[in-house]
């Protein structure tokens, strides 16, 4: 477990690092850096587990491709707050957690929102991790409550 632990704070930092690229207008960093792990200092890069490197790749490639839904969803959670001003510790873990919740249903929600408040903890403000907390279990609700109506629906088809 300490493996998918690593995996998800790489892809906070890519986020945050992709985030961090789009000053002023410019464009932001290409994907592909990001799966390159091209911030990390070429020590930490040799050093990458295998299998950590494709667990956090494919957080940060479904996170980016899917960032317009993944944003919404936020958006839908943050009760009279903007998500552009969300400082980008928060972001960056709101984004990685919210696609998680969204796409790898496999990762049950419980353990998608411990690794949010660990990583708020250890990278945010003192009080991140109780912000991240709120907003990722709204959306764990919403998700949960969609699912049901689905799977209700289809039910009775």
């Amino acid at each position: 477990m300490a493996s998918r632990r690593k995996a998800r704070i790489l892809a906070f930092q890519a986020l945050f690092f992709w985030e961090a690229s789009c000053v002023s207008g410019e464009p932001r960093v290409p994907v592909e850096e990001l799966l390159a792990f091209a911030w990390l200092e070429d020590e930490k890069l040799n050093k990458l587990d295998l299998n950590m490197a494709s667990f956090s790749r494919a957080i940060i490639a479904g996170a980016v491709e899917n960032i317009k839904d993944v944003d919404t969803q936020i958006q839908n959670h943050l009760d009279n707050w903007d998500i552009v001003r969300l400082n980008r510790v928060d972001l960056a873990v709101l984004r990685i957690s919210t696609y998680t919740l969204m796409y790898q249903k496999e990762i049950p929600a419980s353990i998608v929102i411990d690794e949010a408040i660990g990583i708020c903890r250890e990278y945010g403000t003192d009080d991140s991790y109780k912000f991240v907390n709120g907003v990722l279990d709204s959306i764990k609700k919403t998700l949960n409550a969609e699912f049901a109506g689905n799977h209700l629906k289809n039910n009775l088809k």
